[in-house]
């Protein structure tokens, strides 16, 4: 499985590898990661103009406000993923390669010997250095028959990095009506941030919003993102660039948020120079867990470009009770 390091999908953005515009236009977003498609937004007529347009971009120089630049490929029993692949993987600045549909292990043994055949340098034994990097893998659930098979799934390839939920197919598969509580989808969604926790996938990234239009639509977003962050994910899909910035800013750790995880850090140094092992704060016990969550909390903050010093400073001298 892949080293659980400080890997950041708040928003993940998809673009169609179909339309210059629209790949020219992501340049100038701040976006944890675009993931480029050659599989939905992509009509079948138009699939090798998109691989090639998808390549030529990411030959060039990356977008300084792009963290990752994934490519969707199209799923493996369609037959196509292995020309996506073939031409994608020319292209350097390729970080992560998204395959949709996983309904078992083997479409993510077919991806992964694809890539480490296609891009050996990148994939040998202790490959870790930036020049080397090995690519990631980010898998779609989108059926029954690939959430009774997580455990197998998450173990299946050494470059899976997480795991995206997909709704809209998962609700075909089981004849479901999508209704605004998302309750339908609560089985599911919470096997999958499970399973990525217990097999130490760093990203759960969670279903797509279908409204983004005008005040409701940002608050029917907002709504779901936490949601979502409430049931273990920590990123969602994003289909169109405006709801980018409530996402990431929703799955970013809030002000409240940061001002107690460094409360308790501060204080616990102290109390640690002390040899105390439990204490309180605002009345409420403290221990190891607590101290845990807040040093994620602390730590995810950074990843995120929070101003975390600020805090830290405004709350120095933070004492255990």
């Amino acid at each position: 499985m892949a080293a659980s390091r400080a890997v950041i999908r708040r928003a993940l953005l998809y673009v169609p590898g179909s339309s210059q515009k629209m790949l020219e236009k992501s340049r100038g977003l701040t976006v944890d990661c675009v993931a480029y498609d050659l599989e939905d937004s992509v009509t079948a007529g138009r699939k090798p103009e998109a691989r090639s347009n998808i390549r030529q971009f990411l030959e060039q120089p990356r977008s300084a406000g792009v963290r990752e630049n994934a490519v969707r490929i199209n799923a493996v029993q369609t037959g196509l993923a292995l020309d996506d692949l073939t031409e994608v993987l020319k292209a350097p600045n390729v970080d992560t390669i998204v395959v949709p549909k996983v309904n078992s292990p083997s479409d993510l043994h077919f991806v992964s010997d694809v890539i480490r055949h296609t891009l050996p340098p990148r994939h040998a034994e202790g490959s870790d250095n930036f020049g080397a990097r090995p690519l990631k893998i980010l898998a779609l659930v989108e059926s029954a028959k690939a959430v009774m098979d997580l455990s197998s799934i998450c173990k299946a390839s050494p470059y899976l990095s997480g795991l995206i939920f997909a709704a809209e197919d998962f609700a075909l598969d089981l004849s479901l009506t999508r209704t605004p509580s998302l309750m339908e989808f609560l089985f599911a969604r919470s096997a999958i941030a499970t399973a990525c926790r217990a097999h130490n996938l760093p990203s759960t990234i969670d279903l797509v919003c279908t409204s983004y239009k005008g005040t409701e639509g940002q608050q029917r977003l907002e709504e779901e993102c936490l949601g979502g962050k409430g049931l273990g994910f920590n990123g969602k899909q994003c289909i169109h660039p405006s709801q980018v910035e409530v996402v990431q800013k929703t799955f970013a750790p809030r002000e409240k948020e940061l001002e107690w995880a460094v409360r308790i850090t501060v204080a616990d140094r102290k109390a640690d120079q002390q040899g105390r092992g439990a204490w309180t704060l605002d009345g409420q016990m403290i221990d190891v867990p607590v101290v845990g969550k807040a040093k994620s909390i602390v730590g995810k903050a950074e990843a995120c470009g929070l101003d975390v010093a600020s805090v830290q400073k405004q709350w120095q001298h933070q004492e255990p009770e």
